[in-house]
């Protein structure tokens, strides 16, 4: 019993170890907001700002358009992370639950593309958004990355765990299959929508490549993509920098403590097969 204690204990001293050595760089960047110019370059350097302010912030709202950046990164997020649940969701439980020919074969060529990094497929997708007259729009951003194999995935292996009873109860009580996903499957994926959801949101939200390609119009900007124009030929501006990066960080920090319960049951269940 006592070497049982003092395993667990062990374990936990380790993940706050690690945890430790993980949140440094966090812990430095939010402080180093606080920081004057003048100190952040000092050697050796500090932990704690000596003289603590709030003038990066104000130069941040004031001088750049923050707010304008602020706006299109929550409606490209927010609307992308829809679209991928419900394209998602809709994908992989058709994939658990129905068979049909080549069911596996498809799947198994979805998540290939995996394999696949973003700079093969680059051509070919922005050509698309072009023909389609996606470019330089938020639909550009938004509707390309909404079906992503690892989001499909995660949801077939949930389903996977889901009897196929509950299936075919409801087909017997007269059911229809549109009734049966949206009254009956979909409540019991919210574990997995949830860890899909904040999966999305942190993508998109982080994003700089695509937009890089997609966006032309400074009005249009990400946040990611003015965060990189306050990086010039010859210096950078580190005090706004710090303090937008801080800034950026809330949202994906909110979403996930909204919704950390059902991402913990989603992560859980999410490899589980009936």
């Amino acid at each position: 019993m006592i070497e049982k204690k003092l395993r667990k204990a062990g374990t936990y001293l380790l993940i706050l170890f690690l945890a430790f050595f993980a949140l440094i760089p966090i812990v430095y960047v939010v402080l180093a907001s606080f920081k004057p110019g003048s100190e952040l370059f000092h050697y050796p350097p500090t932990l704690f700002p000596e003289n603590w302010t709030l003038e990066n912030y104000r130069d941040v709202f004031h001088r750049a358009d923050f707010l304008t950046y602020f706006k299109n990164s929550a409606i490209v997020s927010v609307l992308s992370t829809i679209l991928t649940v419900i394209i998602n969701t809709m994908a992989g439980y058709a994939f658990a639950k129905y068979r049909f020919r080549g069911n596996q074969f498809i799947f198994m060529f979805f998540i290939c593309t995996l394999m696949l990094p973003l700079e093969v497929l680059m051509i070919p997708i922005f050509r698309m958004v072009q023909k389609l007259g996606m470019y330089n729009n938020f639909l550009g951003l938004i509707i390309p990355p909404a079906a992503t194999p690892m989001g499909v995935f995660l949801v077939r292996q949930f389903f996977f765990s889901v009897p196929n009873e509950l299936n075919e109860a409801a087909r017997i009580d007269g059911a229809s299959e549109t009734a049966t996903f949206v009254h009956i499957m979909l409540p019991i994926a919210r574990p997995v929508m949830s860890v899909l959801a904040i999966f999305s949101f942190m993508w998109r939200w982080n994003d700089y490549l695509w937009p890089l390609l997609v966006i032309r119009d400074n009005k249009l900007f990400t946040l990611q993509l003015a965060l990189a124009n306050f990086n010039g030929e010859y210096s950078v501006d580190w005090e706004s920098l710090l303090a937008m990066s801080v800034v950026s960080m809330i949202p994906v920090l909110i979403v996930f403590l909204i919704f950390q319960k059902q991402f913990i049951k989603g992560m859980v269940t999410s490899g589980m097969k009936e």
